[in-house]
């Protein structure tokens, strides 16, 4: 049953006030793609990239979420529902304390990413769509999901045995097949200078 008995509290310091502390704005940079696409390899590269920059930024990764916050959580939809919510609610935190969060995530169906892009204030949620084609995301298979997958031992995975809804409109298409990881940094620092979240 949900608690009815609790209010907001304001809080003294306020986003703008570590805008200020920090010399940069925050945000989610939100990766989003199939299993295997280099979600977290650039999730994880971005953030050296900011850290070397002396930028305050933090990465959330999918599996490392899984096993701590949201180690309840299964695979169905409902749980992959819930699963994003967190990591929206989580993200948000973040992006108030003032930090750049990479958020790398399959997040398979666009109307969570649309529920966690609500969450956010206008130029906060940037969508990083991290293209690459399933064959090579197959080849790659970094953990031997996609074989497992194919034999039937992991139920409803994205791209095999359930769907993947490719963003509509991104902030940011990567692809991971025909850009190197440099250039794929290169490109969303880029656009966080365009859009003046970094100076």
């Amino acid at each position: 049953m949900k608690a009815n008995n609790i209010t907001w509290h304001h809080m003294t310091v306020t986003k703008k006030n570590r805008y200020h502390l920090n010399g940069h704005k925050s945000c989610v940079l939100w990766f989003t793609g199939l299993s295997g696409s280099g979600k977290s390899t650039l999730a994880n590269a971005v953030d050296y990239a900011l850290f070397q920059q002396k930028v305050r930024s933090y990465v959330l990764d999918g599996d490392n979420i899984r096993h701590g916050l949201n180690r309840d959580l299964n695979f169905d939809e409902d749980d992959r529902k819930e699963n994003i919510r967190r990591i929206g609610e989580v993200a948000k935190l973040f992006v108030d304390s003032g930090v750049i969060v990479s958020s790398a995530f399959i997040s398979p169906f666009r109307a969570d990413r649309q529920l966690v892009r609500r969450m956010f204030e206008q130029g906060e949620f940037i969508e990083v769509f991290v293209h690459c084609p399933i064959q090579v995301c197959e080849n790659r298979d970094p953990k031997g999901l996609y074989r497992r997958a194919r034999i039937g031992e992991i139920p409803q995975f994205t791209g095999i045995s359930s769907p993947y809804e490719k963003p509509d409109y991104p902030e940011l298409f990567i692809d991971t097949n025909e850009m190197t990881i440099q250039q794929s940094v290169q490109r969303i620092l880029s656009y966080l200078k365009e859009k003046q979240i970094l100076s």
